[in-house]
């Protein structure tokens, strides 16, 4: 009867096991066609919403060019009708999952070979629009996060900055808005003690110390005792690095 007993129970253990197990295939079965069904209804907000951008863009490039293209130009209707259709397969990017630079550089190329073809002077005013309308597509495909101009080399080499010297002699020399200020206004002059104390508002050993500390980052240096300061060639590359770099804070 004992053996019987513990047979049973052991029928009892499979049978809860096998049963644990369909439980959790079916709870799995479940999680997969709701997520099955959360794609199909994300899938289909996208493609809405992306009809609806390629509407509006469609609708704001014959807006804008209608609205800016020079009027009168015999050859405007001409112009209009080739711009719009180069914007309208730009627009189509949209559509795509991964935009890659050379299809991006193969539009620049393109609308540079329209250009070369431009019979007068004032064409200029319509390719300002149509670079604009251009623009405002590839800000609007970046921000869908399908196209990227990041390089892969570049990422290596973002990934080989060295922390601790780049904040010791670059960031945190410039990150002063007086040692900043200093550091401009030598970019086309010398300065002297007095004047760099006029344009800072600085005296003394407070002035003093922030020129030390640009000095002793090779940014500028003093040409002879008690003399003029000037910059040196490190602290106008970083000047030119911080004017390019000013474009992508818009």
């Amino acid at each position: 009867m004992e053996n019987v007993n513990k047979l049973d129970t052991r029928e009892i253990y499979d049978t809860r096991a096998k049963l644990e197990a369909i439980h959790q295939d079916i709870k799995r079965l479940i999680e997969k066609s709701n997520q099955d069904y959360l794609n199909i209804m994300l899938n289909n907000m996208k493609e809405d919403i992306i009809d609806s951008i390629t509407t509006y863009i469609t609708e704001d490039i014959q807006g804008t060019l209608e609205r800016n293209m020079v009027d009168p130009c015999n050859m405007r209707e001409t112009c209009k009708s080739r711009f719009s259709k180069f914007l309208e397969d730009n627009a189509e990017l949209i559509k795509e999952t991964n935009v890659t630079k050379e299809a991006i550089e193969k539009k620049r190329q393109e609308l540079n070979d329209i250009k070369e073809t431009a019979p007068y002077d004032r064409c200029e005013a319509c390719f300002s629009e149509v670079r604009s309308l251009f623009d405002k597509q590839l800000n609007l495909i970046g921000s869908m996060e399908i196209y990227s101009d990041d390089n892969p080399e570049d990422k290596m080499e973002i990934a080989s900055i060295p922390d601790e010297t780049m904040v010791k002699t670059v960031l945190e020399p410039i990150s002063n808005k007086q040692r900043l200020q200093i550091l401009k206004s030598m970019a086309a002059e010398t300065r002297t003690f007095t004047a760099l104390s006029e344009l800072t508002g600085l005296r003394g050993g407070n002035l003093l110390f922030h020129i030390q500390k640009l000095m002793e980052n090779s940014l500028i240096i003093q040409r002879h005792e008690r003399g003029d300061y000037m910059i040196t060639k490190k602290g106008y590359n970083l000047l030119v690095m911080l004017s390019n770099f000013q474009k992508y804070l818009d």
